[in-house]
């Protein structure tokens, strides 16, 4: 719902703010007061085309701010600025936008009816859809028929279809596992261990000479267990020193151990540049594979089993190729059958549509227009995703698609009926929460200005609904009125617009009615109201 309008330099409006409600709010006013000027102000929200003439004289630039609330609460800010030289600017919720994105985030929220050309109902998705909601056609089968297609479509061109470009990669693939066959890599921690390998058989006899001198110092005439020995042997039996004793034959023990492990590794050292040599070439071509497939062995690993994949479906191409046909044709003949019974539906709720959204015209004024909802270019179009609505307006004129109709009240008074129908028929359209209808009442008077009146007021019981009336009778079927009026001060003109309630309204009507406020008018004026 649009709960605020703030309108800066557009037009005759030098600066507006306006506070809305829920349910059917009438503006009105003399004509050329600026009625206009604020359906202008939310098309620009919207994302309807931007005019620099539009930018008030002696102003640089235009702007429009919309506050929007949803039914849980959530706030959306909505702004456009026009500048009276260069592009026009978006923006939503403070940040800078597309006028594309403006307008796809305010389409679900705000439909405009009258003379503009910001109507979702005159695109044939949309009259689509609401023909589809109308006559509760069920496109499930379809869009999975149509779904299982692209997906067969697509494993088809990953197949490949061009003999020579499948050689090829067959070629280059078998290059590929053949190579990473010949490397055997099934450990992705190898290289770790050969690089430790590497460190030690580069160095081999430094380390054997190491480990030489470690042993002597242990083990040697004077090494460290002659010492311990010795002391071992003055201070063994003598009851002083039992603990000493005890700890010394562990340390001893301890240094039998660290003699003979020093003795075992320095002899295990292999002085070996065979092993060496054929340590390095093993780990230059992990660093090849790695720099090909990987950035380490797992993922070289993972590209081994992706590739053997790929070549076995490549090479299996023809018997593949034959499943996905087989399957595209029974697919195709899903989407055919399906196809069939939503053109069927389509055709079955068009006329009952087409009679309703007519009857609805009848009691708008329009008593000769006939309505005819067109499903598909020909008879055997299936499934008719071409819908159109076609009006004539008067007697023998001929039916046409609604973005041709010329009179914008014509225009306007047939998408209120079809909005009338649609929320009838199951709330469609219930996504859009805010209608705005200009000229919905051109052209009509009496119990037909009656009917407007309590067409929108019944629409207004499921939407927010903004409508521009000339009518009193329009006007007193509203929720809230907004009076919009202009004024000349130093040869400049302001436009001001502000609501109405108990006496003021009671003049606006009167006013509406007759032109003056007089006794009579007020009269007629407090009974529309009651």
């Amino acid at each position: 719902m649009l709960s605020e309008l703030h309108i800066e330099n557009l037009g005759v409006i030098e600066e507006l703010d306006l506070v809305l409600g829920a349910g059917l709010t009438a503006l009105t006013g003399e004509t050329g007061a600026g009625k206009t000027m604020l359906v202008e102000a939310i098309e620009l929200l919207v994302g309807g085309r931007a005019d620099s003439t539009i930018v008030r004289h002696g102003a640089t630039e235009a702007r429009v701010e919309g506050r929007f609330v949803d039914a849980d609460g959530a706030e959306r800010i909505l702004a456009r600025v026009v500048p009276a030289s260069g592009r026009s600017r978006a923006y939503v919720d403070g940040r800078l936008a597309t006028v594309s994105s403006l307008a796809d985030i305010a389409g679900d929220m705000v439909d405009l009816h009258g003379q503009h050309a910001h109507q979702s109902l005159l695109s044939v998705a949309t009259q689509r859809d609401a023909l589809d909601r109308f006559g509760q056609v069920d496109l499930g089968p379809l869009r999975q028929a149509r779904a299982r297609l692209t997906e067969i479509d697509a494993a088809l061109a990953a197949l490949g279809g061009d003999e020579r470009l499948r050689a090829r990669e067959i070629d280059l693939l078998r290059f590929q596992v053949d190579e990473l066959d010949a490397a055997g890599i099934d450990d992705p921690t190898e290289d770790h261990a050969l690089d430790a390998e590497e460190s030690v058989l580069a160095d081999a006899a430094a380390h054997r000479e190491a480990g030489g001198t470690a042993h002597e110092a242990l083990a040697g005439e004077d090494g460290a267990r002659e010492a311990v020995g010795a002391a071992l042997a003055a201070i063994d039996g003598r009851r002083p020193f039992d603990e000493v004793a005890g700890r010394l034959h562990e340390v001893l023990a301890e240094l039998d151990d660290l003699v003979a492990a020093a003795r075992d590794l320095t002899d295990g050292i292999d002085e070996s540049p065979t092993r060496l040599d054929e340590v390095r070439e093993r780990r230059q071509l992990l660093a090849d594979m790695r720099r090909k497939y990987g950035d380490d062995l797992t993922a070289v690993m993972a590209y081994h089993a992706e590739t053997e994949d790929r070549l076995r479906e490549l090479e299996s191409h023809d018997q593949r190729a034959g499943e996905l046909d087989a399957a595209r044709t029974a697919a195709l003949d899903d989407e055919r059958v399906a196809a069939v019974e939503v053109g069927r539906a389509r055709r079955v709720a068009a006329d009952p549509l087409a009679q309703a959204v007519q009857q609805r015209l009848q009691s708008l004024a329009m008593a000769n227009a006939a309505i005819a909802v067109e499903v598909g270019e020909h008879a055997d179009d299936h499934p008719g995703d071409r819908v159109q609505f076609l009006l004539a307006a008067n007697p023998g004129a001929p039916l046409l698609p609604l973005n041709r109709v010329a009179s914008g009240g014509e225009l306007a008074r047939s998408m209120l009926a079809l909005r009338l129908v649609l929320s009838n028929a199951g709330g469609a359209d219930a996504a859009v929460e805010t209608l705005v209808f200009d000229e919905v009442d051109a052209g009509i008077g009496g119990d037909a200005a009656h009917a407007v009146g309590e067409a929108l007021a019944g629409l207004a019981r499921h939407h927010q609904v903004l409508v521009v009336t000339h009518l009193a009778q329009v006007a007193a079927a509203a929720d809230a009125q907004i009076s919009v009026s202009k004024t000349v001060r130093d040869g400049a003109t302001y436009a001001a617009a502000r609501p109405l309630d108990g006496p003021e309204r009671v003049d606006e009507l009167a006013r509406m009615l007759s032109g003056s406020t007089s006794k009579s008018a007020r009269s007629h004026a407090k009974e529309l109201l009651t």
